[in-house]
């Protein structure tokens, strides 16, 4: 059974495959835009192709049973029915659901008529990396709400799910809603961060007007849809799953991901 990989220089399909390769699969084919990047294992294959540019796919998609799609909504509609033409039986999508801007992805797999597993995923532990400025040179957070709770995943973690679906059975047609194994709040993040590190950090609470100024310049207008999201969490948090360490066997926690992480913030 061979297994391709899309994106397999990002940060989440590299890992995709490196958990593939510990997991014993030896049919491997990792497909990136830059295959000069890769440092993969030599039983990997690596082939040029980039899911924004479908006509670089169709060789890479050739004899492949089962995929692992990276999103990429502009083509995503396109790669799904290549993939569908190319005889691939199997499509494990990285994507959200209807509340998200991913959910597209979704759709399109289902509608493509190609049997599926749907990974939904929220936010990321990396995003915690936006304050590594802040904390570097002031010691401090300055957002509005530091109660607001979610879940925050480890991509390392996300990768792993994906490699394990990948690898075995009995997945056809699932959704897996993935978050991280607790709840926490963004005032608690910054406790961890400040355990693994080893000296008092300080969360800062202010108007929700100076955080989606700050934000504007990189994210444009969903910086208001980010601090307002974060508003919507302190009464309503996410809930966490155990669906990580369901599937895998465990689930790396804020605190962990803060220690292995820490020098990203000295």
């Amino acid at each position: 059974m061979t297994i391709l990989v899309t994106g397999a220089t990002g940060n989440i399909g590299r890992k995709v495959v490196e958990h593939l390769v510990k997991l014993g699969a030896d049919d491997i084919r990792a497909l990136s835009n830059h295959p000069e990047r890769t440092a993969f294992p030599p039983e990997v294959e690596v082939v040029k192709g980039y899911l924004k540019r479908p006509d670089s796919l169709p060789a890479a998609f050739a004899g492949i049973d089962s995929m692992y799609l990276a999103p990429s909504l502009e083509t995503v509609t396109e790669v799904v029915d290549l993939a569908r033409q190319a005889g691939i039986r199997h499509i494990v999508a990285l994507s959200g659901d209807e509340n998200t801007n991913w959910h597209p992805i979704s759709q399109a797999v289902d509608k493509s008529g190609v049997d599926y597993t749907h990974l939904w995923t929220g936010e990321f532990m990396e995003n915690a990396t936006d304050w590594a400025e802040q904390i570097r040179t002031t010691g401090e957070v300055r957002e509005p709400y530091p109660t607001s709770g979610n879940a925050p995943i480890a991509m390392d973690d996300i990768a792993r799910v994906a490699a394990t679906i990948l690898a075995g059975s009995g997945h056809i047609g699932a959704t897996y809603t993935l978050t991280g194994p607790e709840t926490i709040t963004r005032a608690q993040r910054l406790q961890y961060l400040a355990d693994a590190l080893g000296r008092e950090l300080t969360f800062v609470t202010v108007p929700p007007e100076e955080l989606i100024a700050q934000l504007e310049p990189a994210m444009g207008d969903y910086a208001g849809y980010f601090v307002n999201g974060l508003a919507t969490r302190v009464d309503n948090p996410q809930i966490a799953t155990s669906t990580v360490a369901d599937l895998t066997g465990h689930a790396t926690t804020f605190a962990t991901w803060a220690v292995e992480n820490a020098d990203l913030f000295r």
